[in-house]
């Protein structure tokens, strides 16, 4: 049961716009609290002595909430999630995957979302401190800042896909 509880629910503003993603224990208390509605929900059943409703997976609040957008962190963990766990330099997904600057620290580089890239510990040994063009690499593509509806898909799991249609991603087959 506490497996179950730890599900993630796609929270959706009242106009459908998408929020965030929080846990299944929440979402239940915001349901009994009358403060969101149900649109989809997982196979699941939560069962209590009075009660028995099914583990919901996306909700949507009854009234519209303004909410100022956070900045999604630079964090390590975010930018390989960004970057799919894959190598940006040669396209393998590998177990060891490490963190590296395009333009490195000691000549100037920034810690930001457009100077990081996950790199496995081959081409980042290779590459060193040296600029990409002297060292003749590439990147796979142009490191950018994530928008919050990227960052929100990579949340979906094969489990989730009642989730897609309210991130504007394919269906999948």
């Amino acid at each position: 049961m506490a497996a179950i509880l730890n599900r993630r629910v796609l929270v959706l503003n009242q106009s459908y716009e998408p929020l965030m993603v929080i846990g299944a224990r929440r979402a239940i208390i915001l349901l009994l609290s009358e403060k969101v509605e149900s649109l989809e929900n997982y196979r699941e059943m939560i069962h209590s002595v009075y009660l028995s409703m099914p583990l919901p997976s996306v909700i949507k609040l009854k009234e519209y909430a303004r909410i100022r957008r956070k900045e999604i962190v630079l964090s390590r963990k975010n930018i390989l999630k960004r970057d799919n766990h894959t190598c940006q330099y040669c396209g393998k997904k590998s177990v060891p995957m490490t963190i590296d600057h395009i333009i490195s620290r000691n000549k100037g580089g920034q810690d930001s979302w457009d100077n990081l890239v996950a790199a496995c510990v081959p081409c980042n040994t290779k590459k060193g401190n040296h600029s990409l063009r002297y060292i003749q690499m590439d990147l796979s593509k142009t490191p950018r800042k994530p928008t919050m509806i990227l960052h929100l898909q990579k949340f979906v799991k094969q489990f989730q896909s009642s989730w897609r249609p309210y991130l504007f991603m394919q269906e999948s087959n």
